[in-house]
């Protein structure tokens, strides 16, 4: 993830700001250029509640509904687009019942999660498409809360993927990671999990990756209700570390390449991440000059060689940062040669996608996420930061009235709350 900055002062923007915290200015996730940008009240001729994205040549917009509405997203929409809800928002097919508020606080922080997923899907350059768009084969997001008769399970099927609010509870989903013994369980892995079941069948399935995906992986064909009982009679295979990204892996050859998809995209967003902030590692004992130097500013998303061996000397400095702070490894996995020829296929079927998306050109489709004009919006901002004076002292990058509404979940009970359990409401 990028930090950002803002157009008007320069101070640090972080992607769920919804306004600069040093100048005041109203901020906005521009979906179409890529970028978060301060957005000036329009011109009195122009539409109600529509503005002028400084960091986009003056460009129109006007805020997602649910930011007007639920103050939960902070998304823009093009001024010529016809949908009120953002590129994000409008993928929502079913959402909790907001008149409760704890599930009113967990649909928050699932919605923050899936944002950062389509980030780094639209960075990827991979094909995101509603069910509107492509019937039957798009994609769309349930948030649903269980009720008595009825339990909900997080999933994927044909396109649709479900996710159980009670996710969004931490006392909740700390108990099911010590009961499941898992090493990882969060909300941002869950979606990067499911969409890995999404993109399995649309790059995947009945395409010429099948039979590489099946000799890495394994026959899919196999009965998934068998190995999954299996799975948790018996537990996985003692040696499952030597070829799994994770336990629940080595169940069955689909979620075996959703774990290592969903790797994938931790590794990518935590590099890319650790790039903006021009982190650098020296790995290695010895002396300086036999220490190795792994500088976060030279990662090519394009080189997977490279990729995988600037990872795990950032793993390590991190987790030893985590362990510092008395907190458990932030990534607690080991990737043996066999994992990372699988996360190797996943490298090159997205790139393949990516490749193949940029060659498409159909003059009824939505405009590119990854148009030139991003590019020239990101050079221009980088020309204007230069001009900062050096001894400029920053703001802390934070956003009172995100922090407001976070604090107001952790604020609740730990334990979890019968409002969980209410029905949910169809996304309008």
């Amino acid at each position: 993830m990028q930090l950002f900055s803002c157009d008007k002062c320069h101070a640090p923007v972080f992607f769920d700001n919804f306004k600069c915290t040093s100048c005041g200015e109203r901020l906005a996730f521009l979906p179409d250029v890529r970028t978060m940008s301060v957005l000036e009240e329009a011109v009195e001729d122009d539409a109600a509640d529509s503005y002028r994205a400084s960091a986009n040549q003056g460009k129109g917009y006007r805020m997602c509904a649910n930011a007007r509405e639920h103050e939960a997203c902070n998304w823009a929409v093009e001024l010529g687009d016809p949908e009120e809800l953002c590129l994000a928002c409008r993928l929502n097919d079913v959402i909790p019942n907001l008149d409760e508020p704890k599930q009113c606080d967990a649909w928050l922080q699932l919605e923050a999660a899936k944002r950062r997923l389509l980030y780094s899907l639209y960075m990827l350059k991979l094909p995101v498409e509603s069910r509107a768009e492509r019937p039957g084969k798009g994609l769309s997001f349930r948030f649903m809360a269980g009720e008595k008769e009825k339990q909900v399970f997080t999933g994927h099927v044909d396109g649709i993927i479900t996710i159980n609010v009670a996710e969004a509870d931490d006392p909740f989903r700390e108990k099911m990671r010590a009961q499941l013994g898992e090493a990882y369980r969060t909300l941002l892995g869950h979606f990067r999990h499911e969409i890995g079941h999404y993109y399995w069948d649309r790059l995947v399935k009945d395409s010429p990756h099948i039979e590489t995906y099946r000799a890495l992986f394994g026959d899919e064909r196999v009965s998934y209700q068998k190995a999954l009982d299996r799975h948790y009679r018996e537990g996985p295979p003692a040696n499952w570390a030597e070829e799994y990204v994770s336990a629940y892996a080595s169940m069955h050859p689909w979620e075996d390449w959703a774990e290592t998809w969903a790797h994938y995209l931790h590794i990518f967003d935590t590099l890319e991440t650790a790039k903006t902030y021009g982190l650098r590692v020296q790995f290695g004992h010895g002396t300086p000059a036999g220490a190795r130097l792994v500088d976060a500013a030279e990662v090519d998303i394009d080189d997977f060689e490279k990729m995988a061996r600037d990872w795990v000397p950032m793993t390590l400095a991190l987790n030893s940062m985590n362990r510092s702070m008395g907190l458990r490894d932030l990534y607690p996995f080991v990737l043996t040669e066999t994992a990372l020829k699988k996360l190797r296929f996943v490298h090159e079927v997205i790139r393949g996608a990516a490749n193949a998306e940029a060659q498409v050109s159909a003059p009824d489709r939505e405009p590119s996420k990854f148009t030139a004009e991003a590019h020239d919006v990101a050079n221009a901002r980088e020309e204007a930061d230069e001009h900062v004076p050096a001894n400029d002292v920053l703001p802390r990058p934070c956003d009172d009235e995100r922090n407001s509404r976070v604090q107001r979940i952790r604020a609740a009970d730990s334990a979890q709350d019968a409002t969980l359990d209410q029905p949910t409401a169809v996304a309008s």
